[in-house]
């Protein structure tokens, strides 16, 4: 199972619904669950150090002179059965393209893992992002429910297969407009929750899951 989490513009809050997310699939798969930083802020939401060796970003710079196996030593541990693959390394991100063969290795071992794997593709998505969500079991957008971001889903370059939507208050939007424009089922709504706003602030989603944010998140795979 491969899941990709990505958002067609800036602030959505993909990375807090794909870390919550992959924690829910680790809590209930006896192998864990493994999940792919390509946002770059994962190990800061969960509470892990920065990762001081090489990351997703050299992995994917490197080219085949490093085989896909050595994504298995870039691999930290992560709270609760949950593996992390995290993105921060030395080398530049490689250059924006669906096409880019060295993403579609990476989209293929992701989906070959035998543990739920959710992928933080980011806004856009682009590069490896775009490849992996365009190859996920499931391909989820993490939208806020405002004219602007539903404008920006409609020019994405892949078309979801669910959303998360991120409600807020006093937005005249909702799922139903949300469905009815985009054409695509709301599979969550993720409310506005002070608690998830504390723990991400605090970097303590790897200690702590809101419960609210726990529920609204086990329907969306």
């Amino acid at each position: 199972m491969l899941i990709a989490c990505w958002a067609a513009k800036g602030g959505a809050g993909t990375t807090v619904v794909a870390t919550a997310l992959a924690r829910v699939l680790a809590s209930g798969s006896p192998s864990g669950a493994l999940l792919a930083d390509l946002a770059g802020d994962v190990p800061a939401v969960l509470g892990l150090p920065d990762p001081s060796g090489p990351g997703l970003a050299d992995w994917l710079a490197a080219g085949e002179d490093v085989p896909p196996d050595a994504l298995a030593r870039l691999e930290v541990e992560g709270p609760a059965g949950l593996g992390v693959l995290p993105w921060a390394g030395e080398a530049p991100a490689p250059p924006p393209t669906g096409q880019d063969q060295r993403a579609t290795v990476l989209a293929a071992v992701l989906a070959a893992d035998p543990r739920p794997t959710v992928v933080d593709c980011g806004t856009g998505p682009g590069g490896a992002g775009l490849v992996a969500a365009s190859a996920a079991t499931t391909s989820l957008l993490v939208l806020r429910p405002c004219y602007l971001a539903l404008r920006a889903a409609l020019r994405a370059p892949l078309r979801p297969s669910g959303i998360v939507l991120v409600a807020e208050p006093g937005r005249a939007l909702g799922a139903a407009e949300v469905e009815q424009v985009l054409g695509v089922p709301v599979r969550a709504v993720v409310g506005a929750d002070p608690a998830v706003a504390r723990a991400v602030d605090a970097g303590s989603l790897g200690d702590h899951l809101p419960r609210r944010l726990e529920r609204a998140v086990r329907g969306a795979a």
